[in-house]
């Protein structure tokens, strides 16, 4: 009789599963659950005769749900104490990768380090930078005064400097933006913003009409690696380089254009799998999607991007401090910031960097920082509806 009633009172796997998945933010995930199918579906369909890409970036992104899983189960409060030795562990990284002889260097970038597995240390700062910041401005409240945008600033500068360094200018901007929220959202004034943006937009506008006079042969941009400058003057005119420095761009645009509004069919996209596409499983994949599922499919993915970071602004005004509302509003407009640069890069409107589309390109350390960050919201998210349990 007692061997059958242990037998009854045995925990069902909801009963075991239920403590987990108590306070997860359903929206939230089914934003993400809808991002995971349609990277999936345009990965078989562009990356099917490409090797194991299908099957890695299923791993990869298995991967990353665990991740997300796991780290949603960390208190904000936890988190809180993790951002000063994670942000010194990172730049700390990020400076012995400097050393002569100690980074690893390929393609002329020193991005690596051996450390028992090769890692790429910038990648720990798009979360140990907002986590930072949000750190330093809870530590602030109430008592914010100018000079303590100034630290702020100093302590984004310090990382951003030496991932550009490497070089790589991708990641650093990727850092740079995660780090500006933080310090937007904390209370920066317009007065200082609006100067900012209006430069920017001058600056950029004296870029478009002198692009010709600058971009001449022998010409040399200060700050800007020569690289960096060629990407920039091939954004400007694609077509002075059509077979070389240009070529990425002018066939991601034949290939979004020639998806019209339905798009040629799943796994039928001749730009992408007769190889005119470059990089079509990673940096260039929104060009393959538009190719074979054409407006509609490009209509879906934003619709679906739209909802996942309305979601996030939604949970971050939400949250019950300071630290929570900041590094929720940090890691929902990174991922604006990663979807918005990729497809703008593609379409020919921003230069050609290394930023991978989210949940769609193909990269295992990218897709592990994109679950480590969506488990930080996700974190924010499950212990506000646990103080109201």
């Amino acid at each position: 009789m007692s061997t059958m009633h242990a037998v009854f009172a045995r925990p069902s796997l909801w009963q075991r599963m239920r403590p987990v998945l108590l306070g997860f933010d359903g929206p939230l995930m089914a934003g993400v659950l809808v991002l995971a199918a349609i990277g999936l579906v345009t990965m078989y369909s562009a990356g099917y005769d490409h090797g194991t890409r299908f099957v890695d970036h299923g791993r990869n992104m298995a991967v990353a749900l665990a991740v997300l899983l796991v780290v949603a189960q960390v208190p904000p409060q936890r988190l809180q104490q993790l951002a000063v030795p994670l942000y010194v562990i990172g730049v700390a990284l990020l400076v012995i990768t400097a050393l002569p002889g100690v980074g690893i260097t390929k393609k002329g970038a020193t991005r690596w380090l051996n450390v028992g597995m090769v890692i790429q240390p910038s990648e720990v700062l798009k979360i140990a930078m907002p986590l930072m910041l949000a750190w330093w401005f809870q530590k602030r409240e109430g008592l914010l005064r100018w000079p303590d945008f100034v630290v702020a600033g100093l302590l984004l500068a310090v990382p951003v400097a030496l991932v550009a360094k490497q070089p790589d200018l991708g990641t650093a901007l990727l850092i740079l933006f995660g780090g500006v929220y933080v310090i937007f959202f904390a209370g920066l004034s317009w007065r200082i913003v609006l100067p900012v943006l209006a430069l920017g937009v001058v600056a950029v506008t004296a870029l478009v009409l002198a692009g010709d006079a600058l971009c001449e042969s022998g010409v040399r941009w200060p700050v800007l690696r020569e690289y960096q400058q060629q990407r920039v003057c091939t954004l400007l005119d694609p077509t002075r380089d059509p077979l070389g420095k240009g070529f990425h761009i002018l066939q991601g645009m034949i290939a979004i254009g020639s998806g019209g509004l339905a798009g040629k069919g799943f796994m039928q996209g001749t730009q992408t799998h007769l190889e005119f596409i470059p990089e079509r499983t990673t940096d260039f994949i929104f060009a393959a999607l538009c190719e074979e599922f054409g407006l509609a499919g490009v209509l879906t993915l934003l619709v679906a991007f739209t909802f996942l970071i309305f979601r996030g602004l939604m949970i971050a005004a939400e949250a019950p401090s300071v630290f929570t509302r900041l590094l929720a509003a940090a890691m929902t407009l990174s991922v604006f910031t990663y979807a918005f640069v990729n497809m703008g890069m593609v379409s020919g409107i921003l230069p050609v960097v290394g930023v991978p589309l989210p949940f769609v390109s193909y990269g295992g350390t990218a897709m592990v920082s994109l679950g480590l960050g969506l488990g930080v919201l996700m974190s924010v998210a499950r212990s506000r509806r646990l103080m109201q349990t």
